[in-house]
């Protein structure tokens, strides 16, 4: 039965690029929110709905939090593309028969940038940031011992120099393990949210109504008119499989199937060797049938220490983005 089960999840997670779309790239706000943080997850291809070892595995789906057994904290920290820095922390608070609590921040930003017109090409001397921030709370429930449910509320915020715009966003998940330490089946939609638009000083401007007229008022105050936008809403779905080899040697695949509403379906793969419950290698591959896709293979490694009762996390992930170079995570944690 759990062949069978393996087998018509993969095909129904492969099929997705059967099934025609409509690519919609660049039509959605908050794109920061696709980053994903974990550098355990991201060196298995970011295939992750269906991992729930980790505080960041809320993340991929608000459900795994109800299967966590120890409160903790973790953080990543990424040199992002274009030297565009991204952080990310998280935590959650274990309440027994309750479930569990769960909060992360999550911040990119661009740095300094110089401010250039068309007059002064060269700078004006000014600076500006871009730069993007969000705020999250959630809870996780297990439900009975296979099966957990999960939600999570979302405050965004992008800034560019002196305009900004805000938005809230909800994400849920479910988890279901067919067996302990066996089969698991996991969903979640991400980001399903409020529309927004930009607004701010930067949008006020002098506007000249009649430029080839003499003597007319060129500095009549006006404001550029902006569009509103949605989230970028993901659905995703996926199935993963722990293989004991021995009490030393564990082995896990995880296969993620991905619905966006802003680009086409894909598929990641990837999996984790952990040695001895303390070292752990992994390697993935992902967005597999993207297209125009820049991403790809993945690769990682992580180190578990027990520290008289707490649990000391360390994790490694390097990602290539084809044209874009490569990307690495670098990700930090402790279990109380």
């Amino acid at each position: 039965m759990k062949k069978h089960v393996l087998v018509g999840m993969m095909v129904l997670a492969l099929g997705v690029q059967l099934v025609p779309a409509q690519t919609k790239v660049g039509t959605t706000i908050g794109q920061f929110l696709l980053i994903e943080p974990s550098a355990r997850v991201a060196g298995m291809g970011n295939a992750g709905v269906t991992t729930y070892e980790e505080i960041q595995s809320a993340y991929f789906n608000p459900a795994a939090a109800g299967h966590i057994e120890r409160t903790g904290v973790q953080f990543t920290h990424s040199p992002w593309l274009a030297d565009i820095t991204y952080d990310y922390v998280g935590g959650v608070l274990t309440m027994g028969d309750f479930g569990n609590i769960f909060a992360s921040v999550t911040s990119l930003n661009s740095g300094d940038i110089d401010v250039r017109t068309i007059t002064q090409p060269l700078g004006t001397g000014e600076k500006y940031t871009v730069g993007n921030l969000s705020f999250s709370v959630g809870y996780g429930k297990r439900v009975s011992d296979r099966f957990s449910v999960g939600l999570q509320v979302s405050y965004l915020q992008e800034r560019v120099w002196h305009s900004s715009l805000s938005a809230m966003s909800l994400s849920i998940g479910t988890l279901y393990q067919i067996s302990e330490d066996g089969f698991r089946i996991g969903a979640s939609i991400s980001n399903w949210g409020t529309r927004a638009k930009y607004d701010g000083r930067d949008l006020r401007v002098l506007f000249d109504q009649n430029t080839g007229v003499n003597g007319d008022n060129s500095q009549i105050p006006a404001e550029l008119m902006m569009n509103d936008y949605p989230l970028p809403i993901l659905f995703r779905v996926g199935v993963g499989m722990p293989f004991i080899i021995d009490e030393n040697n564990r082995l896990q695949i995880a296969v993620d199937a991905f619905h966006p509403s802003d680009n086409s379906e894909s598929v990641s793969v990837g999996g984790e060797w952990l040695f001895f419950n303390t070292f752990a290698v992994r390697g993935g591959y992902q967005n597999l049938f993207l297209q125009d896709s820049e991403v790809g293979l993945t690769l990682g490694a992580g180190l578990r220490y027990d520290a008289n009762g707490l649990d000391l996390l360390f994790d490694y992930a390097w990602a290539d983005y084809g044209r874009l170079q490569k990307v690495q995570r670098l990700t930090l944690g402790v279990m109380f």
